[in-house]
């Protein structure tokens, strides 16, 4: 019986074709999230709220020393976005400008 001979190109290539499965839809959507512009902390002028969002499209809230005091998932449509807390309750908000949120009545900035 002969034995096949690869390259080591052959055989990277074979392996890749053999195992290639590319990324998920969940790590594109991640990506993509990781790569949005608003992604990161906001903060209301006074630190009392501090609501990051997450690249994963999570979003963890911290008011005064109660730190993760809500946490969810979130959406951006252009401008606008949806929010989904785990404990059940919708919110909404606007991005005013790269810096600039408006969410449940209050005014958050990018730190």
């Amino acid at each position: 019986m002969q034995k096949a001979k690869y390259t080591a190109a052959g055989l990277a290539f074979a392996m890749a074709i053999a195992g290639a499965s590319g990324p998920s839809a969940g790590e594109i959507e991640e990506k993509q999230m990781a790569e949005h512009s608003y992604v990161g902390m906001w903060v209301t002028d006074d630190g009392h709220v501090r609501h990051e969002l997450l690249p994963n499209g999570r979003y963890d809230e911290a008011r005064g020393n109660r730190q993760s005091a809500y946490r969810g998932r979130y959406e951006v449509t252009g401008t606008h976005i949806e929010y989904w807390d785990d404990t059940g309750f919708t919110a909404d908000g606007d991005f005013v400008d790269a810096n600039t949120l408006h969410h449940g009545g209050m005014i958050l900035r990018r730190r």
